[in-house]
């Protein structure tokens, strides 16, 4: 009958022959000798006790769980993110918790009002869309939060960001090294962060080499998704006859490639391809998509490690950390397989006063 009923500390107590203060120490996390922790957890597992996490949580005012929430789980780029933060939160006794908040910001706010109450030590946050609304609910937030992505001037968080301006720039000039002239761009909805930052990186980088800026070689896709990217794939190619298309994120460029495919076009031969953020579907399409890498896995360590670093030391100063981007060359952009550009390199930006670099964050 006694074997039957629910295991309590004072039965775990008894079992390993020590205090029960001895018995909330070790299952509360706190220090505790090897020997101790050792008798206490095998008492427990034998009377199969678990510890009420609730109730440990308000006793020692921690959950040992990190909230990772982005836009889409199922993105390539945010898998590869959640498996590098989870590596680093991991090592460190933290459990990841993942949210998917789709686009709308209002429900990342909700997101947080329910975070606020006790469920999780912090967050690492991705939003595609940067409200004032949302900038004040993480303002307000008694969690320490990270970013991964640009914020407004003046905002106070830490953050990590890739520099898509910079990644753009290093798909048009690898495209006007292979001597296309008519570059076209395939964006993402332009009212989210990186649709924004990759629309101005386009503009900027046509510009400096004198070609082509007109409406009828840009196109702005409903997301970015494969299903979007066909649709405004099928739209540049009414409108347009470029010989080189630049696109927002892989997705669409793999869309792209089966839109041109689909027409006869042959890549990279009639129309070369580049996509960005280098993920495994820019190496399995056929032809190999060339991409430029914005350093997920990078962004995603970074955050984690500002996320720990703000745990340890709430009143740390804040750091914003820009990884920079590189060009991942494949088939999609070089006829016959030969590289016939210089070595690209763009200038790297002088950081700002409260920019750290990658490396001074790992350090």
């Amino acid at each position: 009958m006694a074997e039957s009923r629910k295991s309590t500390l004072v039965l775990v107590a008894e079992r390993a022959g020590v205090s029960i203060a001895s018995v909330s120490r070790v299952l509360n996390g706190l220090p505790a000798s090897p020997q101790l922790t050792a008798k206490v957890r095998e008492a427990a597992d034998a009377l199969g006790y678990v510890p009420d996490a609730t109730a440990r949580s308000l006793k020692v005012g921690r959950t040992d769980q990190i909230s990772f929430a982005v836009a889409d789980v199922g993105n390539p780029v945010y898998v590869a993110m959640m498996h590098e933060v989870s590596r680093v939160v991991s090592k460190a006794g933290y459990r990841l918790v993942l949210s998917s908040t789709g686009n709308d910001p209002q429900d990342q706010i909700d997101l947080l009002s329910s975070l606020n109450r006790g469920f999780v030590d912090g967050l690492l946050l991705s939003p595609l869309r940067v409200t004032e609304p949302l900038v004040d609910a993480l303002r307000a937030s008694r969690l320490p939060i990270v970013i991964i992505g640009s914020l407004p001037a003046g905002v106070e968080l830490d953050n990590v960001r890739a520099d898509s301006v910079a990644g753009i720039g290093l798909a048009v000039e690898h495209l006007v090294g292979q001597g296309r002239k008519r570059i076209a761009f395939v964006n993402g909805p332009v009212d989210t962060v990186p649709g924004a930052a990759r629309l101005s990186g386009y503009l900027t980088a046509i510009e400096r080499f004198g070609l082509s800026t007109s409406a009828d070689v840009q196109v702005a896709a409903s997301d970015f998704t494969y299903k979007a990217g066909r649709k405004a794939a099928a739209k540049l190619l009414r409108q347009s006859t470029p010989d080189a298309i630049v696109c927002a994120n892989d997705l669409l460029a793999v869309a792209t490639l089966k839109e041109l495919t689909s027409r006869g076009v042959r890549v990279p031969e009639d129309v070369a391809v580049v996509g960005m953020d280098d993920t495994d579907a820019a190496e399995l399409a056929n032809p190999s998509i060339t991409s430029v890498d914005l350093g997920s896995g990078k962004r995603a360590k970074a955050a984690a490690k500002l996320l720990l670093r703000r745990l340890a030391n709430p009143d740390a100063a804040v750091k914003q950390v820009v990884i920079e981007p590189t060009l991942s060359v494949r088939e999609s952009s070089v006829v016959g397989g030969k590289n016939t550009d210089a070595p690209v390199a763009i200038a790297p930006v002088a950081p700002a006063p409260d920019t750290a670099t990658t490396e001074e964050v790992q350090a």
